[in-house]
């Protein structure tokens, strides 16, 4: 009786690491290229979760909540004045600024930037008075 191997030959294995090498070569770029849009998303996020804070800070307010900040200085886009409404406060490395203020009772909402690097957004901020 005559014995076969059932294995894989030389050539066989040498095109599965090719084919391999260039999927590796076209995927990398492709990853390298996200880290730039996740930071981005990360910086809209933050902007996204200050200007949400603001809104329920404003309702609050509204309602009549003990609890509520007021958000009626002439400095509003600040880490220092955001900070108390966003539950853990800004996150490091993120700075906000802006010159808006609130100090007018005509004022309803000031823009505020978020910055981290060199990645920005916008947030709006509701003047709670």
């Amino acid at each position: 009786m005559k014995q076969t191997n059932g294995g894989f030959t030389l050539i066989e294995l040498v095109v599965v690491i090719v084919i391999l090498g260039i999927l590796a070569a076209v995927a990398v770029p492709k990853f390298f290229d996200l880290s730039g849009e996740a930071d981005q998303a990360a910086v809209s996020g933050v902007a996204g979760a200050l200007a949400s804070a603001s809104s329920i800070n404003f309702a609050a307010k509204r309602a009549g909540s003990a609890s509520a900040v007021n958000i009626n200085t002439a400095t509003v886009c600040d880490n220092t004045t955001l900070n108390a409404i966003m539950q853990g406060g800004i996150p490091s490395g993120y700075t906000v600024s802006g010159s808006g203020s609130c100090a007018a009772s005509t004022t309803e909402s000031v823009t505020c930037t978020v910055t981290k690097g060199t990645k920005t957004a916008t947030a709006t901020v509701l003047c709670a008075r």
